[in-house]
């Protein structure tokens, strides 16, 4: 990337006083890698959030924002721009609505629903990161999807700084994407509506379940990014016969339509495949781990590596979950 100018920096820093210069990314992402941001702001609020990205555009320099941290993969370089923080984690409840902030974490916002006497929202216990984030890549797990909760999304338009509330179908909610993925919109908050539980105890053992399966079957004591890749979706009979042709696929996967990639990359012979410091997590295979000083540039590597191992041997192109900042 193109560095900043000090003049540059220096006018983005006159706009927000409290952006900071170069910020270890590697302190604020679950994998533990990357280089600095060149300026770096945490913004508290809806106001600063859309102030620190309209500064970002006024002085043409160029803007990434994230909640958690835990899906993003930062260059080694680092990012020759703003990464914006949202920090706004205000949790409310009324009656079966739960208004939350972007900022707020997702799994808190599962726990408090329980403890409001809700369900249908116990799956997100599973989900890392924020609320803004789950909503911006329709985040799911153990059956349960953002799309299935979502009443309404409150946004700031960018493209003509319009601040509006946005209804689950105008979000264009798919697989792992909104629309938010393609056009310029900064998620504020969100409405979620959930039914009342006739079994508090039930949800709450529901929640135990689903984190004692995550402990199980993930490598949740290692830095990785969670899933790398999403699952494998096939809409009609020839995208599975691609497979077929190489793989008996159980029964099971076929009646869902979606293939675990983290099968598919161990029926492909890569669990356990490292690189340098990074390696294919040999208890779950679509999670990628940091073993201590992995770089970034070994994790692109690796993913490389792993698509081209599928796609050679199984038929099968895989796209990835986790975004990249800074290449």
């Amino acid at each position: 990337m193109v560095s900043l100018s000090s003049v540059q920096v220096d006018a983005y820093k006159q706009i927000i006083a409290s952006a900071t210069e170069n910020e270890p990314m590697a302190k604020h992402t679950s994998f533990r890698v990357g280089g600095p941001a060149r300026l770096y702001v945490v913004a508290p609020d809806v106001d600063a959030f859309v102030q620190a990205v309209q500064a970002a555009i006024q002085v043409q320099i160029p803007w990434y924002v994230y909640g958690g941290g835990s899906n993003l993969l930062v260059s080694d370089d680092g990012f020759e721009g703003v990464v914006i923080q949202i920090a706004n984690r205000k949790i409310s409840i009324e009656g079966n609505l739960i208004t939350a902030d972007a900022g707020a974490i997702t799994a808190m916002i599962a726990r408090q629903s329980v403890d409001a006497g809700l369900t249908g929202f116990e799956w997100a216990i599973g989900v890392p990161g924020t609320i803004g984030g789950a909503i911006f890549g329709d985040a799911g797990c153990y059956g349960g999807e953002m799309r299935d909760v979502i009443e309404s999304v409150d946004v700031f338009r960018l493209s003509d700084n319009q601040r509006m509330t946005l209804t689950k179908e105008q979000c264009g909610f798919g697989y792992r994407t909104s629309m938010f993925k393609h056009e310029p919109h900064l998620v504020l908050s969100c409405v979620l509506r959930l039914a009342s539980s006739p079994d508090v105890v039930a949800s709450k053992k529901k929640m135990e379940d689903i984190m004692a399966m995550r402990k199980e079957k993930q490598p949740l004591e290692t830095s990785s990014a969670g899933c790398i890749f999403k699952n494998f979706e096939f809409t009609d009979a020839s995208e599975l016969e691609i497979l077929r042709r190489h793989l008996e696929v159980p029964q099971s996967m076929i009646d869902k339509g979606q293939i675990p990639v983290g099968w598919l990359i161990d029926q492909a012979g890569m669990k356990g495949k490292s690189l340098g410091e990074v390696e294919v997590s040999t208890k779950h295979c679509n999670f990628f781990i940091n073993k201590g000083t992995a770089k970034a540039q070994d994790i692109i590597a690796l993913i490389s590596l792993v698509k081209m191992k599928v796609r050679d041997d199984l038929g099968i192109e895989l796209h990835e979950e986790a975004q990249y900042v800074g290449f």
